[in-house]
């Protein structure tokens, strides 16, 4: 099939890349001329785990990225929709992109003779197709939709740092569309799949995309709460949540418990629900909880850390990890920031470590050091704070030896302080 994809970024990169490797035809727009003249380089705008390799083997040949919607809408069948929808300063989801990508493909849609399909794939709040998406490529195009176009929502569930395994090997797709026509095509897309299809009401399949992650985000908060017992009780929460993970209603996934969530999803989801639910008058206690929960972590590390050390002026503290997971160089809403903000304000000196996501925590934290190793910064430091889980932190030995301290505050549990010469807590353990 013939697609177009509108916005490069993070879903819109994997879901172009990826459905040109299933044989499509694919033509990805941006408004930013260096992400175009990158993505036809064979170059991602982003990092993720074997999009490079995938999109070398498809730019130029039937994948092609352009500033020219005209171009992308004449020549495609189907459009998804996967431009930003961040926050707003009181945590509501801001449909600014939304709009605009629905009106400049609506502009185009006017003069098409054929059946157009327009599917939403950015994450966005119940009711949005409907009442926004739909209107605007109405008024934008003259024509009707379910009759002279589809339009439909088609949610992405990927993973940062496993995204094309993801997009790949889903769990199940999920189809949303209001008319049985555009929902067909949607389908077809994913013919070769042998997971559950899902199909919906645009409504639903967006409520099921902001329900899963605000599930996953509760468990997070979930097993930090109960992790925040256990350390006072003695009580090792990891084989608590190794019993309870053994629970086949339960699963082990998102049981381990830290200095909590981040990234471009889970936060903002969850934020996003939250400010819908006021708008219908619902006072959301449970998902409120979730976020007061993952906001106290960093807090709660900090008071850790200031049982060895009450008075942190002039101390040097090395934190470890900057990205807000393992595997990628996305630092959208790690727990580090809120960290290394804390300990400045102590007036610690900090030095940094993160194998991917320095550059990008440079734009943050200009004034701090960083190490290009991990050893470089715990070199000389009072104490150490693991923030995201590398798997290189867990083979930390003797480089602790070149601490001054050697106090380790792990947020992640990735140190076993079996014969190490440290002064070793967990956050939740």
């Amino acid at each position: 099939m013939r697609i177009s994809i509108i916005g490069t970024g993070y879903v819109g990169t994997v879901t172009g890349t990826c459905f040109a490797h299933l044989g499509n035809e694919v033509i990805c727009v941006d408004v930013d001329p260096s992400r175009v003249e990158r993505m036809n380089a064979g170059i991602p705008p982003i990092y993720e785990e074997g999009l490079e390799q995938l999109l070398r083997e498809h730019a130029g040949k039937n994948l092609k990225a352009t500033l020219d919607y005209d171009t992308a809408i004449a020549n495609t069948d189907i459009s998804f929709i996967c431009v930003p929808t961040p926050s707003d300063e009181n945590g509501k989801i801001d449909l600014r992109f939304i709009r605009e990508a629905s009106r400049s493909i609506g502009r185009r849609l006017k003069d098409k003779k054929s059946y157009h399909v327009v599917v939403v794939k950015s994450t966005v709040v119940p009711g949005t197709t409907e009442q926004i998406v739909t209107p605007v490529l109405e008024e934008e195009s003259g024509k009707k939709a379910g009759k002279d176009f589809g339009v439909g929502m088609n949610p992405e569930f990927l993973r940062e740092g496993k995204a094309v395994h993801d997009f790949q090997h889903p769990d199940r797709i999920v189809v949303g569309a209001d008319d049985p026509k555009a929902a067909g095509i949607i389908k077809s897309l994913y013919a070769g799949y042998s997971c559950p299809i899902l199909e919906a009401d645009t409504k639903t399949a967006e409520m099921i995309k902001y329900v899963s992650n605000a599930f996953l985000a509760t468990k997070i908060s979930f097993s930090n709460e109960v992790g925040n017992i256990c350390k006072r009780l003695g009580i090792d929460t990891y084989k608590v949540m190794e019993g309870v993970g053994l629970d086949a209603r339960i699963s082990p996934h998102f049981l381990r418990s830290g200095l909590g969530f981040g990234g471009s999803c889970f936060p903002k989801d969850v934020k996003a629900l939250v400010g819908k639910a006021s708008e219908v008058d619902y006072e959301p206690v449970l998902l409120k909880t979730v976020l007061a929960v993952n906001d106290k972590q960093p807090e709660i590390a900090l008071r850790i850390l200031k049982k060895h050390i009450p008075d942190l002026r002039g101390a040097r503290v090395a934190v470890l990890g900057l990205a807000f997971k393992d595997d990628t160089d996305d630092i959208r809403e790690s727990r580090a920031i809120p960290l290394i903000g804390m300990l400045l304000a102590e007036g610690a000196t900090v030095t940094a470590y993160d194998p991917m996501a320095a550059e990008f925590m440079k734009k943050v934290y200009p004034a701090i050091g960083y190490a290009k190793t991990a050893g470089d910064a715990l070199d000389g430091a009072d104490a150490c704070m693991i923030a995201t889980e590398w798997g290189e932190f867990a083979r930390l030995n003797g480089e602790f030896a070149r601490m001054k301290r050697r106090i380790v505050i792990d947020g992640r549990r990735m140190v076993d302080p079996r014969g190490k010469d440290i002064v070793y807590e967990g956050l939740c353990w």
